[in-house]
């Protein structure tokens, strides 16, 4: 018998899920994650090749026909020190035939079977991909905290202490989203501004503790944002409203004109109770606009297809149809924090 195997693996967790030509998913493993951005690529090539394992169980590697694995930061395989280490793992367990792409590829084929369409990944940081023949041909955005990443919870984190700071230098009001990013970032002491001095203190100390800290821990700040848009505050209504006319300016730049393929949105500011989720849809109207469902599940019909042809039979986990203990849709990107 034959098998495919299919191995999602993000910046915090791997999954692998083992399948055969009629869809049945025959087994499953997990493990932290395997990211060799924020790891070191021995310990992501041996999280990866122990899930690989689990999912095996007592079957034979020599049976699996081919294994695709869906990575966050697999730009770091363009090293060839770090891709004989994960070729190394390969060996070790058995499996010659792995395919390692990008985590947006298995996010799209996840949500849909058609070849050719676009990605847009939207959590810590984000990117637009155009997909072609099922395999990342381009990409708009992604460039990291640094030159990019608009729209991302990191942007929106930036933007929310940038909101902050202008309240605060220009005695506007700080109740709502200034009074919870003072709250978050210095406590109750953040809250204990009346005066011109004190607004100037909590400035600083507001400036000081953002950059003591790594860029993507601005991240956290991006559900304050869409706390104070659903109260109705108009500053964090702005910065919602230009997240997606990002993000949307973003996917249309990673499709040609008049394209009509499917658009599939990945990560957590786009799902979820996020409001930027719906702005971006209706700013992709007229397009099929999908949602990423798990991308262990698009890594396994990847491999699939490569072990048995087109037309092979989705994957569906038994029962509940999710993998056990699955997690939200993770929120890495590649590149960009994770990539």
């Amino acid at each position: 018998m034959s098998f495919a195997i299919g191995v999602d693996a993000g910046g915090t967790s791997t999954r692998a899920a083992l399948v055969d030509a009629a869809g049945a998913v025959l087994g499953t493993g997990r493990g932290d994650g395997a990211n060799p951005n924020s790891h070191a690529p021995d310990v992501a090539a041996g999280r990866i090749a122990d899930a690989i394992t689990a999912a095996l169980g007592s079957r034979d590697p020599g049976d699996v026909r081919a294994c695709v694995v869906g990575m966050a930061g697999v730009s770091k395989l363009s090293d060839v020190r770090v891709a004989a280490v994960f070729d190394a793992a390969w060996t070790r367990i058995g499996l010659t035939n792995v395919r390692v792409v990008a985590d947006a590829e298995v996010a799209y084929a996840s949500a849909t079977s058609a070849p050719d369409g676009t990605v847009l990944v939207a959590g810590t940081g984000s990117i637009a991909g155009r997909i072609r023949k099922r395999r990342l041909a381009g990409t708009a955005g992604g460039y990291g905290w640094l030159l990019g990443d608009e729209g991302s919870a990191f942007w929106l984190g930036r933007e929310a202490v940038r909101s902050t700071l202008e309240a605060l230098g220009r005695g506007l009001p700080l109740d709502g989203l200034p009074s919870a990013v003072l709250a978050a970032a210095l406590g109750p002491s953040g809250l204990d501004v009346r005066t011109d001095a004190e607004r100037l203190a909590a400035s600083r100390a507001l400036i000081t503790a953002a950059n003591a800290e790594a860029p993507v821990r601005l991240a956290r700040f991006a559900p304050l944002v869409s706390a104070a848009h659903d109260a109705g505050e108009p500053a964090a209504r702005a910065i919602v409203t230009r997240a997606a006319e990002l993000l949307v300016a973003n996917t249309l730049a990673a499709r040609e004109p008049g394209e009509s393929t499917p658009v599939v949105l990945v990560g957590s500011v786009l799902t979820g109770q996020s409001p930027i989720g719906g702005l971006v849809r209706r700013g992709l109207s007229g397009l099929e606009v999908l949602t990423s469902s798990d991308g262990v599940l698009g890594a396994a019909w990847l491999a699939a297809v490569d072990a048995f042809g087109e037309g092979v039979v989705r994957p569906v986990f038994p029962q509940t149809g999710q993998f056990p203990c699955q997690e939200h849709v993770k929120t890495s990107t590649e590149p960009g924090f994770s990539g």
